[in-house]
């Protein structure tokens, strides 16, 4: 294990070691390991190689991100570097986040879900800190699930999150 980031004197351990055949039975079960294993609180290792055991060969996660010009474009990452970008602040500071409403479609084991999520810094805090919608595509290959990507929006002043998205499931 790596130093303890500041303010942090020591680290917990993950609650779970890489993903397991329950984490990837089902459409629902992958979506609820994907938001798992990135939730805990402040002071928490979380279980990367769960995450990258979650990603099909390949796959990546897609923030938007602001370009500084008023524009908005992406950032491609694999599982690693997304690890890389957000494991510091995440086991540092707490992070919980959690799908509140999803609408979804699927074609002969290809399925595209936008999950609206919620994300705070503890688990009972009552108001989240930022909201969005991820889309996430998922493959059954016939014998498991796999994440093929997850692109997300954060939710800004200027673009709420329409009503149809916050209907629960």
């Amino acid at each position: 294990l790596s130093a303890p980031l500041e303010g942090c004197a020591t680290y917990t351990l993950p609650s779970t070691h890489g993903t397991s055949p329950a984490d990837v039975a089902s459409e629902d079960a992958i979506i609820a390991a994907l938001y798992d294993v990135i939730s805990g609180p402040a002071c928490q290792r979380r279980d990367w190689d769960r995450v990258r055991g979650l990603y099909a060969p390949g796959g990546r996660a897609i923030p938007t991100v602001a370009t500084g010009d008023g524009t908005y474009g992406i950032r491609a990452e694999t599982p690693e570097e997304y690890a890389a970008a957000v494991k510091g602040s995440m086991e540092e500071f707490g992070f919980f986040e959690k799908e509140v409403s999803h609408v979804g479609e699927s074609f002969n084991g290809v399925v595209h879900r936008f999950s609206t999520y919620e994300s705070r810094r503890a688990a009972n805090d009552a108001t989240p800190f930022a909201r969005g919608i991820n889309s996430i595509q998922l493959l059954n290959d016939g014998k498991r699930w796999w994440v093929v990507t997850v692109y997300w929006a954060g939710e800004r002043p200027d673009a709420m999150i329409p009503d149809i998205y916050l209907k629960r499931p």
